[in-house]
């Protein structure tokens, strides 16, 4: 059980979890996520409980960037592709 390696130090046993009334949409949001990360319901609950604590795995690849993923606003996406729209513009001196 690969959860147990980062959870737990090796001397202590497994720790389990049993979560009572689960809101309906919190379970279809687990069921949806379950099957976007193609794991168990537990393995998701517990990728979900150690990201929301910051807890990473130790070989886990990062580029920073996934805290900042769904942060921008509409306004924020304007302003940004009104800066790159520059460089969407072909120069026709380049393309002769």
């Amino acid at each position: 059980m690969r959860y147990i390696q980062y959870m737990n130090a090796p001397s202590d046993p497994p720790k389990y979890l049993t979560v009572r009334n689960l809101p309906p949409r919190v379970s279809e949001a687990l069921e949806t996520e379950k099957r976007r990360q193609q794991t168990s319901l537990n393995q998701t609950v517990i990728d979900l409980l150690r990201k929301s604590l910051g807890i990473e795995l130790a070989d886990a690849s990062t580029n920073g960037l996934r805290r900042l993923a769904g942060s921008w606003s509409g306004a924020d996406l304007e302003r940004f592709e009104e800066a790159v729209a520059p460089t969407e513009q072909v120069d026709p001196e380049l393309w002769r």
